[in-house]
């Protein structure tokens, strides 16, 4: 396994240098492919308009790369939407999509829904908290889906630095540290019961890239689990080849705290575990504590185990595609 593994590391994982945009640009030409970029936000109020900026300046206005940018706002009370139009995305509310099926709170949920009201070829994800945002997190990844055409799904990977002033990426030192739950849940899972993806650096990162073709065929988890959940689904129906990796630079973005993370940790968990048995399912929950002027006080969450089935299942979905 170590040796498929290295293989695919010398075959699959690139620079974003690899693809001169001169080059992604003669193929998305050439094949008449369309790129539509989409931006789940939750009270991104202060980074989603800089992102937005940067992508309609240097792919939809300097060069015609992306076809589409769509915010997804999944229930912001601050100016997310405001903010996002402004820097000249389209939003889109999420309740609004699909509004026959009650909304679930959680990340994934905002991505499935998103197919929806998008009609790219491929489907660009990038995370809307991100802070100085290079649009090499977008070229690069949509790269070779264009160039390539046995390529079905590309994972940016990255430097990843804890912390929020960044001053000690310079050094070395905490580059790579700011993936808690990948370390300590998502790359012993997969090392474990998925080797062949071992070779991912960031399987849990939030931009990725994939045509619509596969994602309509996906399962998607509602909440933090849909990026392995889709990282290990995809594996089985397109095989290891189809999916790659590229070196998009740092990425820099705000943490959640520790008990957040404990959450998210718990999702991904249940998630691995719901592809490793199908069987008799509850619902589980996770409690934790917080310090009170009476002592520790419990917490107790429910963990994601909700998924919405692939998307050409649904009746609308159907119906547009066909229209």
């Amino acid at each position: 396994m170590l040796e498929e593994v290295e293989r695919w590391l010398s075959t699959r994982s690139w620079s974003a240098n690899d693809r001169p945009l001169h080059r992604i640009l003669a193929a998305k030409q050439r094949t008449g492919q369309t790129v539509s970029v989409v931006l789940p936000a939750l009270n991104e109020e202060a980074t989603v308009g800089d992102i937005v900026a940067v992508i309609r300046h240097d792919l939809m206005r300097q060069v015609p790369l992306v076809d589409e940018l769509v915010v997804v706002d999944s229930g912001s009370t601050d100016r997310t939407s405001e903010v996002a139009a402004a820097a000249g995305a389209r939003v889109v509310h999420r309740d609004e999509i699909l509004p026959r099926l009650p909304v679930v709170p959680g990340k994934g949920e905002v991505l499935w829904r998103s197919l929806l009201v998008t009609r790219g070829d491929i489907v660009c994800f990038v995370d809307a908290d991100l802070r100085d945002f290079s649009s090499d997190f977008v070229s690069g990844i949509v790269g070779p889906l264009l160039t390539d055409p046995d390529v079905d799904l590309v994972k940016a990977m990255y430097d990843r630095p804890l912390g929020t002033d960044f001053d000690s990426l310079a050094s070395g030192k905490t580059a790579g540290q700011g993936g808690r739950v990948t370390e300590l849940m998502a790359r012993p899972l997969l090392n474990m019961h998925w080797p062949q993806l071992a070779g991912f650096v960031q399987p849990l990162g939030g931009e990725y890239a994939a045509r619509r073709s596969l994602l309509e065929q996906l399962p998607f988890p509602v909440g933090y689990g849909v990026e392995l959940g889709m990282l290990v689904d995809a594996l089985h129906l397109v095989g290891l080849d189809a999916l790659a990796q590229v070196d998009v630079g740092v990425r820099k973005h705000r943490h959640q705290d520790g008990q957040a993370l404990g959450r998210m940790a718990a999702a991904i968990y249940r998630t691995a575990q719901l592809r490793l048995a199908r069987g008799h399912l509850i619902r589980p929950s996770l409690t934790q504590f917080e310090r009170a002027e009476d002592g520790f006080e419990p917490r107790t969450y429910s963990v994601d185990t909700e998924e919405r089935p692939p998307m050409v299942e649904i009746a609308e979905y159907q119906a547009r595609k066909a229209a």
